[in-house]
């Protein structure tokens, strides 16, 4: 039917009606919700003292960037799960490097399997305490505040920052649901 309207492109636009509208009616108050098939990324920092907790920032700034780069092409919890588990010795190379780099001795872990995480505030939502599938990366006697963020669904740069990132990221998941699902 030319010039006419077909289901497809009727779906596409209430689909696009609804992102926007959901992404306009939470603006001022936007809550990142996990969801339960989810993979987390945690780095706990050796203490509470200045010094542990940028060593713990620089450490989880970059492996993050290396982690994000492995997983740009994934697209779902099992094809992450695989990428994370594979890459663990990639992630021990990154974090000696950073070490190296920055002088920081400091013993550390890395482990991916179920962990604790305790409850955590974020963005007004409380998240729920309890042992989540993730990445964890523990350095020293790991009795610091921690970085963490959610590497599938990949929300690590909408938690990591909270300025001035919204828009950006969100229109951003439009184009890739537009461009995954509808081209």
């Amino acid at each position: 039917m030319k010039g006419g309207f077909n289901l497809k492109n009727i779906l596409i636009t209430i689909g696009c009606l609804l992102i926007i509208f959901c992404i306009s009616n939470n603006s001022n108050n936007s809550k990142i919700i996990i969801p339960k098939e989810s993979i987390r990324f945690r780095v706990i920092a050796n203490s509470n003292q200045e010094k542990d907790q940028e060593n713990k920032l620089k450490i989880a700034t970059n492996l993050e960037k290396n982690i994000m780069s492995l997983l740009k092409d994934t697209n779902s919890l099992e094809s992450t799960r695989m990428t994370l588990k594979g890459n663990i010795n990639n992630f021990k190379t990154n974090i000696d490097k950073t070490m190296q780099e920055n002088n920081i001795d400091e013993s550390y872990t890395i482990d991916y399997g179920n962990h604790y995480f305790p409850e955590k505030s974020y963005k007004g939502v409380q998240y729920k305490a309890g042992n989540y599938e993730s990445l964890v990366v523990t350095l020293g006697n790991g009795k610091g505040e921690n970085f963490w963020c959610v590497l599938f669904p990949p929300l690590c740069l909408l938690e990591a920052e909270e300025t001035d990132k919204d828009e950006v990221e969100y229109t951003s998941f439009i184009k890739e649901v537009i461009d995954k699902y509808f081209s």
